[in-house]
């Protein structure tokens, strides 16, 4: 259940991303409310951070969360505001998922 809760987690960190990216594309009071989104969903994610580590291993935990939320967010950059998909990220990004997965197996 806390490996769930861990990945939800991670979500709330690109969703605190994809906040700060819309932010920085706007302006008055738009921009204010996703500010708002982006605490909000900073605060879900260390909440479920939190809980997830009170019986996971806190390495394995804060380096699957950190993981999740740099894959989402580089793919959030692809696929939302057109960065590039160059080879080397995506090279980079699969070695980054292979990561994730292995700490996920190794893990007690």
């Amino acid at each position: 259940m806390n490996w769930i809760i861990l990945i939800i987690a991670g979500c709330f960190e690109v969703a605190f991303a994809f906040c700060l990216g819309k932010a920085k594309e706007t302006t008055g009071n738009v921009m204010w409310w996703w500010y708002i989104g982006f605490f909000l969903a900073l605060c879900a994610s260390m909440i479920l951070l939190i809980k997830a580590t009170q019986t996971l291993p806190i390495g394995t935990a804060y380096a699957v969360w950190t993981g999740i939320g740099a894959v989402g967010t580089v793919l959030v950059g692809i696929f939302i505001f057109k960065e590039p998909a160059t080879f080397w990220r995506l090279l980079f990004l699969t070695t980054l998922i292979g990561s994730i997965v292995g700490l996920k197996a190794v893990a007690n």
